[in-house]
């Protein structure tokens, strides 16, 4: 058990640092952090529609692993 948990620990804390990355890589609606950190200027430089919906169904692809390593964590911890 002591194994399992040691690999979710990691999964965990690999998919929160590529949750970050990957939300602040999204194109900025304007007033928001990413304009802050110049986000405002790269989206009318070339971002397409299809990078944003891949980036959209990756993003969603990492926070369902992050919420069922959170659920299998919880699991673990009641055993």
């Amino acid at each position: 058990m002591d194994t399992l948990k040691i690999i979710l620990q990691v999964v965990l804390v690999i998919t929160s640092l590529a949750n970050v990355m990957l939300v602040l890589m999204h194109k900025g609606k304007g007033g928001g952090l990413s304009d802050m950190f110049g986000g405002g200027m790269s989206a009318t430089v070339g971002s397409s529609g299809v990078a944003e919906r891949n980036l959209n169904r990756i993003t969603v692809g990492f926070v369902l692993v992050w919420v069922l390593t959170i659920v299998a964590l919880g699991l673990l911890a009641t055993i």
